[in-house]
């Protein structure tokens, strides 16, 4: 049996959600986690970990990424819509810790990825720093941006894709389980005693191949 739910149920009132719509943690739809990097206009390395991402290409011609809900007050809105690049970065459970650190050293005048004790270099094509700890890196380039809704604090974000860097073993399918892609399970809401959960990681097992399911 299924429920449906259009209205707030009046129990969720007095709930703060932090600028996220409670269909967010109703529908909880996992979305990958990443650390996105790039220079700060003083020159300083910045780490922003960011979900709610997809990925998408036009007849196959470019490869972008999508970010649905970019903040415009934060160090990688700046870097986007300022220096016009940025690096995407994949961590895996063993240097999630690490790169989650960037969070508490994000002043301004900090070089956060050198606090979190992260190993970064410069990317090849775009002026950003590569994560090295990371094991698939994306070099972006900024394409455009569209507030939400009229007057938004936070903007639909495209970027193009410009240069990959990937881990050898990760090539070898490594690239998921705990050693790969790390995804954003976000407080999920449970609709039988309207409780939020906990927001944890997850990560993707295949299950069968296409061929082996039809």
């Amino acid at each position: 049996m299924k429920k449906e739910f259009s209205v707030m149920p009046d129990k969720l009132a007095n709930e703060q959600f932090y600028g996220f719509n409670w269909f967010e943690h109703l529908t909880a739809v996992p979305s990958p986690l990443t650390l996105v990097t790039g220079y700060k206009l003083n020159g300083r390395s910045n780490g922003t970990m960011q979900s709610w991402l997809s990925f998408s290409s036009d007849n196959g011609s470019d490869f972008y990424c999508i970010f649905s809900y970019v903040c415009k007050y934060t160090h990688m809105y700046e870097i986007a819509s300022k220096q016009k690049q940025l690096v995407i970065n994949f961590p895996s459970a063993d240097n999630y810790k690490k790169c989650y650190s960037t969070i508490a050293n994000n002043s301004y005048e900090e070089d956060e990825l050198e606090k979190a004790g992260l190993k970064f270099k410069k990317g090849t094509m775009v002026n950003a720093p590569v994560v090295e700890d990371c094991f698939l890196n994306l070099e972006c380039e900024y394409v455009w941006e569209k507030e939400i809704t009229p007057n938004s604090d936070h903007v639909v974000l495209c970027v193009k894709v410009v240069n990959v860097h990937v881990d050898e073993e990760s090539l070898k399918n490594d690239r998921y389980g705990e050693k790969g892609f790390l995804y954003n399970i976000h407080s999920p809401l449970d609709p039988a005693t309207l409780e939020r959960k906990s927001t944890a990681l997850g990560v993707i097992t295949p299950y069968k191949t296409y061929e082996e399911l039809f």
